[in-house]
């Protein structure tokens, strides 16, 4: 399964969840339930995986952690909050680089309409 393939679950188990929750809970709760919701789909699921920084030979464990992990391959980054920051997509971007993921998706829960609340954000994924 390819990052686009797994990406349409996603999309479509946060659908489910927001629906079904609403805005507005902590991230915790979407966390976890997604991660429940993603394995019922047969996909492998790490989360708050650690994240080191890799350069030179050395390593350093900076406390990064992603959030959610699908297949080795698509990094899901949570949030709750009333709107999404510039800083929140450089922290998807960092640990893409970091892992070299191709994919990552940033998930606001905290929006009105899930729709708005989600965004793609590629590093050197190749388009079909």
């Amino acid at each position: 399964m390819d990052e686009n393939e797994i990406s349409e679950i996603i999309v479509d188990q946060a659908f489910k969840i927001h629906t079904k929750l609403g805005p507005g809970l902590l991230e915790s709760v979407y966390e976890m339930i997604l991660a429940k919701e993603l394995e019922k789909c047969s996909l492998e699921v790490e989360c708050q995986k650690a994240i080191p920084i890799k350069y030179d030979g050395l390593e350093f464990d900076q406390g990064f952690r992603a959030d959610i992990i699908v297949n080795n391959k698509v990094i899901i980054e949570l949030k709750s909050v009333e709107k999404s920051k510039p800083v929140h997509y450089k922290q998807l971007l960092t640990y893409l680089k970091l892992t070299h993921c191709k994919l990552g998706m940033l998930i606001n829960f905290g929006e009105l309409f899930i729709k708005t609340g989600i965004r793609r954000i590629v590093n050197k994924l190749p388009s079909n």
